[in-house]
């Protein structure tokens, strides 16, 4: 099985280098671009599966070369990297076509996960997109109805307000029922983050997920504890 391939496009010689082998040693195999020209004949020739694209680089800035290969290539996924710390930077930077952003400086640990987290969430795209699944159908389970497409959840008909990631947090979780994951692959698919320490950002979702969606949260119907493990979205009730 062929390795991912990542474009790694960064103008400083030793930072690239250096990220370059943290990335080989991690099992990807890695291709280096130090302009923006250089990064779009790069892709030309040998089209990569992720691009780390630095944004201040010379010849072209980082965010023409993301809106080039935004339109080249659509389902192209890309990590910018950039020193700028503005909130106005960060947006423009997703506007034109980054799916996630990187500040400097991160710690090579930081970014090796975004990396496998993003893999990830490509191998589970690749996934649902096969014949004979719909991730924009309606999942209705024991009264709980789940629109993904309007991001409309009603219990027995009744309207229930999440948060972004609730509702992230309960689709995943109901688009794979019965299935136990524990807390770190769901920080992978919902929070695209996979650090020690985490473990609690799941539990108090869960528990909150639960006060709205539950009829007795002490005893939940949907989401099950699952112990040693993490939790599950439950299809059938308990016999």
């Amino acid at each position: 099985m062929q390795a991912p391939r990542i474009l790694l496009v960064e103008d400083d010689a030793e930072l690239s280098a250096l990220v370059a082998g943290r990335l080989r040693e991690s099992g990807y195999e890695v291709e280096t671009a130090a302009t923006g020209p250089a990064a779009l004949a790069h892709a030309s020739a040998h089209p990569p599966d992720l691009v780390l694209l630095d944004v201040m680089l010379p010849e072209m800035d980082g965010l023409e070369v993301c809106r080039r290969l935004r339109a080249a290539y659509p389902l192209l996924y890309i990590i910018m990297l950039t020193a700028r710390t503005a909130e106005l930077d960060r947006v423009v930077g997703l506007e034109v076509g980054a799916d996630d952003y990187v500040t400097k400086p991160f710690s090579l640990q930081e970014l090796v996960a975004r990396v496998r987290a993003a893999f990830r969430r490509i191998r589970l795209t690749a996934e649902q997109a096969c014949p004979g699944s719909d991730p924009d159908a309606v999942i209705d389970v024991a009264g709980l109805h789940i629109d993904p497409v309007r991001r409309d959840v009603r219990l027995h008909g009744q309207p229930v307000h999440l948060t972004v990631r609730e509702f992230d947090l309960l689709l995943f979780l109901a688009r794979n029922p019965d299935r136990p994951f524990t807390r770190t692959q769901i920080l992978d698919q919902v929070w695209d983050i996979q650090y020690e320490g985490y473990d609690r950002t799941v539990d108090s979702h869960v528990q909150r997920l639960r006060a709205k969606i539950e009829e007795d949260p002490g005893n939940p119907r949907f989401i099950k504890t699952v112990w040693g493990v993490g939790y599950k979205f439950q299809s059938e009730p308990e016999a």
